[in-house]
């Protein structure tokens, strides 16, 4: 199993009070270390207010961030956990994403969802669709994104939807992986979301579920594959764990107990913010010992 950090922005408002400058140098050091350390990726949240309230603190915006991120880094992939669909029209999604690939040497995932933090839609003015049209929005983004970002022989992309379409979208650079840049559906929505995931996916990102529930959960999202005959073997299987949670923030025994249970259902990797990481580098050190000890792999460390 691999693990990603998910590095500091601000949307926890671990950034209260900080300088701007000061905050970015941070979330590059955080970065950074994780590259060196030997982390699978680096990841950021799609988020333009804190949580659980909004709050009139730094929040980064992802595609931007990243971007500079994967200009500042070797060998860490680089993704988000995961993008609104919604606040950026599709064609552009892909377009970002395949630059951001060719800025990190190949490097990209994008993660992608349906979104649901009302309030920076409204404020944002974006509206707040009920979560039925957001699940169809998700859909036909999917159809655009997949079509722009895959190696047909075409480089014009076409696709009528309900609430997305582009007619001959030409999208280059092309991604630098092969055959694309790997998309993540995230979301725990076995109906929509994961029959989506099964069409569209190479991973599906379950968000802060338990190790029971994955298991839970496992015989679903293989189901929802065998629906379309897929392989249910080629769709990978993560977790977005939240900070909070028990066992993910506090070294020692409870989280290598947490991540070894993950380990042990074949999870493919595991997306972490673990407090601490504005603090200074033992937060990353300790839970790198303990998710190594949980029986997740880390690259040998490139410094």
């Amino acid at each position: 199993m691999k693990i990603g950090v998910v590095v500091p922005q601000g949307w926890f408002t671990e950034y209260q009070g900080w300088d701007e400058l000061a905050a970015w140098k941070q979330t590059v050091a955080v970065a950074q270390q994780a590259d060196r350390m030997g982390f699978d990726s680096v990841w950021l949240y799609d988020h333009f207010h804190t949580v659980p309230q909004a709050a009139d603190e730094i929040v980064f915006e992802p595609f931007t961030s990243l971007s500079a991120l994967a200009a500042l880094t070797d060998r860490v992939r680089i993704g988000h956990i995961v993008i609104c669909t919604a606040f950026r029209n599709p064609a552009l999604t892909a377009k970002m994403i395949s630059t951001l690939d060719t800025i990190s040497g190949g490097r990209a995932e994008l993660g992608i969802g349906a979104g649901w933090k009302r309030d920076e839609w409204l404020a944002y003015g974006y509206g707040f669709p009920p979560t039925r049209e957001r699940l169809a929005i998700l859909g036909d983004h999917l159809e655009i994104i997949t079509r722009m970002l895959g190696g047909g022989d075409t480089d014009r992309a076409s696709y009528t939807g309900t609430y997305a379409s582009v007619a001959g979208a030409i999208n280059r650079p092309k991604p630098i992986q092969k055959p694309r840049v790997p998309v993540m559906v995230g979301g725990n929505g076995p109906n929509v979301t994961w029959r989506l995931a099964a069409k569209f996916a190479d991973e599906l990102n379950l968000d802060g579920m338990a190790p029971d529930e994955v298991a839970q959960s496992l015989p679903v999202i293989r189901a929802r594959c065998e629906e379309i005959d897929r392989d249910p073997g080629s769709l990978k299987v993560s977790v977005h764990t939240w900070h909070e949670s028990p066992g993910v923030s506090d070294p020692g025994q409870q989280r290598v107990d947490l991540f070894g249970a993950y380990t042990e259902l074949g999870i493919h990797r595991v997306q972490s913010y673990v407090d601490g990481l504005v603090d200074g580098s033992e937060a990353l050190e300790a839970f790198a010992a303990d998710v190594k000890s949980a029986g997740a792999t880390l690259a040998e460390s490139a410094g």
